[in-house]
C-alpha cells in the first residue's frame, strides 16, 4: 500500500505545482502509473493463455466452442467496463480537484447501479445461453459445450463487474498497484481452478474455475476500495443522498462506450459468422489468434489506464496543459511498447501456437493470421491509448464514433470482399487495414481536441 501511497502523492505534487512539470518528470509519472497497469492486463491476459492452452488439450472442438462464444462474452464485459468507466472518470476528477468527499458518493452510486446493471446482463444471458450457438451458426459437435460455457460466465457478471468497478476506483484514484497485485492473484487462482475442474467437466469446467476465481478476488477489491483507500474509503456518518447528476454524468461517458463495445463487439460477432462456414480448424485457429495476440495489445489497455487516470485528475484539478501532455506520452509509450510485443510475437507465435494447441494445422494457419496483423500493432496501440486519455478528459462520443466508422466500415467490408478468396487469412488482412486507420482517426482526434 505504501507505493501506491507515493504514487497518489507524486500526482498531487505535479497538480499543485504553479509552473508546468519538466518532460522528464512528467514521463517519469506516467510510466510509474502504467507499469502496474499494464502487469494487471497482463495477468488477465494469462488467464485467457491458461484457458485456452488447458482446453485446447481437449482438442480443436474444445478450443471452437469458446471461441464461438468469445465475442458475447466480450459484449458484456464490454458493457460492465463502461459502467465502471463512466464513474471512475469522475472519481478521478473529484479527487484531482480535491474533493473527496464528493468521490466517495460517487463510489457509493457506483456499487448500486454496477450490481443492479450486471443482475439484468446476467438474467439476459442465462435466457439467451442455451440458442446463442445457433444465432452464431456453430455446429452441432461444440453447441453444447459452447451453451454450458456461456451460462456459466453469464451467472459471474456480477463478480466480474463489481471487480472491474473496484479496480477501475483505485486506479482513479492513483492506485494502480493493489489492483495489479490482486489480478495477479486471480490469475493463480485460475490455474488452480481450471485444474480442479477442467479434468472432470471440460470446457464447462474452464468456466466454472475463471468464475470462482473472479468471485474470490471481487472481494479482495471491494475490500480495498471500501475500506482501505486513503481517498475513497467509506465514511458511514457521511449521508450520501440519490444524486441524478452523476448517474447523468455516467451515463454521458459510459452511454457512448456502451454503444461502441456492443456495435464492435457486434462486429465481430459478425466476423465469426463470416469464419464459422470455414470449418472447425477456422473457427479454433481464429480463436486461438486472438487469444495470442493479445499479449500484444493489452499493454497498451494498462497504459490507456493510467492515461486516464492522469488525465482525469489533471482536468479535475484545471490542469489541462498538463492533460494534454499526458495525453502525448501515454501514447507514445503505448505505441513503442506495443510495437516491441508486435517484434516479438512475429517470432515467437508458432511456439505459442505449439502451447496452446496439439492441433498442427491450427497451430499452422493461427500464426499465418497472427503475422499479418502484427503489421498494424503501432496504429493499435495508438487508437487504445487516446481513447484512454480522452475518456480522461470525458471525451468519449467522438472516439465512440471514430471506431464504429473504422470497424464497420473497413473491417466488415475488406473482410466480405476477401473472405471467400483467401479464407481465414482474407479477415485478418482486414482486421490489420482497419486498425490502421482506426489509430490514424484517434491521434487526430486527439490532437484536435480543445484541452
Amino acid at each position: 500500500m505504501k507505493k501506491s501511497t507515493a504514487n497518489e502523492q507524486l500526482l498531487a505534487s505535479m497538480l499543485r505545482q504553479n509552473q508546468d512539470p519538466g518532460r522528464i518528470q512528467k514521463l517519469s509519472a506516467v510510466w510509474r502509473f502504467s507499469v502496474p497497469a499494464i502487469l494487471a492486463q497482463l495477468t488477465s491476459i494469462m488467464m485467457q493463455y491458461i484457458d485456452t492452452a488447458m482446453v485446447g488439450n481437449l482438442g480443436a472442438g474444445a478450443s471452437a466452442a469458446i471461441g464461438v462464444v468469445s465475442t458475447s462474452t466480450w459484449l458484456l464485459n464490454g458493457l460492465c467496463s463502461a459502467v465502471s468507466t463512466g464513474f471512475a472518470v469522475q472519481a478521478a476528477q473529484r479527487i484531482g480537484a480535491g474533493q473527496d468527499k464528493e468521490a466517495r458518493q460517487i463510489l457509493k452510486h457506483a456499487l448500486i447501479f454496477a450490481l443492479c446493471f450486471s443482475g439484468i446482463l446476467m438474467t439476459a444471458g442465462i435466457i439467451i445461453s442455451k440458442p446463442l450457438p445457433i444465432w452464431l451458426g456453430a455446429g452441432t459437435d461444440i453447441r453444447q459445450n459452447a451453451s454450458a460455457y456461456f451460462l456459466i460466465y453469464s451467472c459471474s457478471l456480477p463478480a466480474f463487474q463489481l471487480q472491474s468497478l473496484a479496480g477501475s476506483m483505485l486506479q482513479c484514484s492513483g492506485n494502480m498497484r493493489t489492483p495489479a497485485i490482486l489480478d495477479a492473484a486471480m490469475c493463480g487462482l485460475d490455474v488452480i481452478f481450471n485444474m480442479l475442474f477442467i479434468q472432470f467437466w471440460g470446457v464447462p469446467g474452464a468456466a466454472l474455475g475463471t468464475a470462482l476465481a473472479a468471485v474470490a478476488i471481487c472481494f479482495a477489491k471491494l475490500w480495498a476500495v471500501c475500506f482501505r483507500s486513503p481517498s475513497l474509503k467509506i465514511n458511514r456518518k457521511e449521508p450520501c443522498p440519490f444524486r441524478k447528476d452523476i448517474l447523468s454524468r455516467m451515463i454521458s461517458i459510459g452511454l457512448p462506450m456502451g454503444f461502441e463495445h456492443i456495435a464492435i463487439c457486434g462486429a465481430m460477432i459478425l466476423s465469426t459468422r463470416i469464419i464459422a462456414p470455414l470449418g472447425t480448424i477456422a473457427m479454433a485457429a481464429n480463436s486461438i489468434a486472438v487469444t495470442a495476440e493479445s499479449i500484444c495489445y493489452m499493454p497498451g489497455y494498462g497504459i490507456a489506464n493510467a492515461a486516464t487516470t492522469l488525465v482525469g485528475q489533471s482536468v479535475g484539478a484545471g490542469r489541462k496543459t498538463l492533460a494534454k501532455s499526458f495525453s502525448n506520452l501515454s501514447t507514445l509509450l503505448g505505441c513503442l511498447i506495443m510495437t516491441l510485443a508486435g517484434i516479438l510475437m512475429y517470432f515467437i507465435c508458432p511456439w505459442i501456437f505449439r502451447m496452446l494447441t496439439p492441433d498442427p494445422q491450427v497451430q499452422s494457419l493461427a500464426s499465418e493470421a497472427l503475422r499479418i496483423e502484427l503489421f498494424a500493432e503501432p496504429f493499435y496501440a495508438a487508437s487504445i491509448v487516446a481513447s484512454g486519455a480522452l475518456r480522461g478528459a470525458g471525451d468519449s462520443l467522438i472516439p465512440c464514433l471514430l471506431n464504429l466508422a473504422s470497424i464497420w466500415g473497413v473491417r466488415l467490408t475488406v473482410s466480405v470482399l476477401l473472405v471467400g478468396q483467401w479464407g481465414l487469412l482474407g479477415v485478418w488482412f482486414a482486421m490489420c487495414l482497419e486498425l490502421c486507420v482506426r489509430g490514424a482517426l484517434l491521434v487526430y482526434r486527439q490532437q484536435r481536441f480543445q484541452w
